[in-house]
């Protein structure tokens, strides 16, 4: 490539990736970006090399290593101190995730799903009851896994106010200050509901940790903070966007819609085809805590890595017509949720929310359109968790 991409950039479009990023699409598998601050990375774009680089312990998640890139100037609030488990490696990386696996697994989710579906039925009742116009974001989109991970943590959704905005300043800033104040506050607030529950325990994970890890001295209040903070965070936020960016994309997609209208049982694979088209992680990152040889090119030790999942996730090689929204892909394998040892915890979680929460929707609102021109509706920028800010509709 004659000039450098930098990374990351707003889409120009919120299903697509952003229009920069073509030349990234057609080179080679690894490429160099630039960040914020000039510094230049990898940029890893090819499927193949993406999944082996996920599964290689020599590049390190670990956020408060001098070494680890930044992709944006708010970013380093973020590396202040270790996030548990998206920001640690192993040994400590497998230590956190075991004690949480439990609740995640599939049947655990399976037996979830009831709830999940009560959750989704009431919204859509109030909207109902007050339509028939919605901000879908706010009125659908966010609540149901708020309402969803408040329950199966223990944390009070009277809350939810103080916890969503706090989670848009860590995540969207504006500034440094902004993360670091985010994170301070929450910090505090799960430390004081932590010590509640120890003296009224309830019925949620929180809870299960605080008897079986925190009293045990397994780990202390700062783990267990950290810990709620990243599942609390990461519950609602990407569920949210994945709801309202999936409705979106439906809605501009009506053969497909149509289809899927006429053959709900699809629901479960086109979770999965949305999850690889919108890709809204956009943007793993790691640092090389070795040399790494791979797709012709040698990582070098401290050197930045980004994983492009939105370029990874149509890599023409492995998807025929990346572009297309297809139900009957053969190939599956996208790395929307990442790969290896980090994959996401609550994929289990998150498909069911999304499978019940997009089913029931057109369901029962079968004459659902945008009610603004496509054009107007502001969706989020490339520096963040990919979604819509507003989704005007109406039945």
């Amino acid at each position: 490539m004659s000039e450098i991409v930098s990374f990351p950039q707003d889409r120009t479009c919120p299903y697509h990736p952003p229009t920069a990023y073509e030349p990234l699409r057609e080179g080679r598998p690894l490429s160099r970006v630039s960040l914020f601050d000039g510094r230049t990375v990898w940029v890893v774009t090819g499927h193949a090399e993406a999944r082996a680089l996920l599964a290689d312990g020599r590049l390190s998640s670990d956020r408060t290593n001098a070494a680890f890139p930044a992709p944006t100037e708010r970013f380093k609030g973020l590396q202040v101190r270790r996030a548990a488990l998206l920001g640690v490696d192993d040994p400590e990386h497998n230590t956190q995730r075991r004690m949480l696996i439990p609740r995640f697994s599939v049947k655990r989710i399976a037996a979830l799903r009831p709830q999940i579906h009560q959750t989704v039925d009431r919204l859509i009742d109030e909207m109902i009851a007050a339509g028939p116009r919605a901000e879908l974001v706010s009125a659908f989109a966010l609540p149901v896994p708020s309402m969803v991970i408040c329950a199966l943590l223990g944390v009070p959704y009277d809350d939810h106010e103080f916890f969503e905005g706090q989670s848009r300043r860590l995540l969207r800033g504006p500034g440094q200050s902004d993360v670091e104040d985010a994170r301070h506050r929450l910090d505090e607030y799960f430390a004081a509901l932590i010590e509640r529950k120890r003296r009224e325990p309830g019925d949620g994970l929180l809870d299960e940790l605080i008897a079986q890890r925190l009293e045990t001295g397994e780990i202390d209040v700062e783990e267990l903070v950290a810990l709620a903070l990243i599942l609390l965070v990461a519950g609602h936020e990407t569920t949210a966007n994945m709801i309202s960016l999936g409705t979106f994309t439906l809605l501009r997609h009506p053969e497909q819609l149509t289809e899927l209208r006429a053959e709900p049982s699809l629901m479960p694979t086109a979770v999965e085809e949305l999850m690889r088209f919108l890709s809204i992680a956009d943007g793993m990152l790691r640092v090389a805590a070795e040399d790494i040889e791979i797709g012709g090119e040698t990582i070098r030790t401290d050197e930045g890595v980004v994983f492009s999942t939105s370029v990874i996730n149509r890599d023409d090689s492995v998807f025929e017509e990346p572009d297309a929204l297809d139900w009957h892909r053969p190939n599956r394998h996208h790395v929307a949720f990442g790969f290896g040892i980090h994959q996401c915890l609550g994929q289990n979680l998150a498909r069911a929310e999304m499978e019940i929460a997009l089913s029931t929707l057109f369901e029962r609102l079968p004459g659902l359109r945008l009610d603004a021109e496509p054009d107007s509706i502001p969706f989020k920028p490339g520096d963040t968790i990919q979604g819509m800010l507003e989704l005007p509709v109406a039945w």
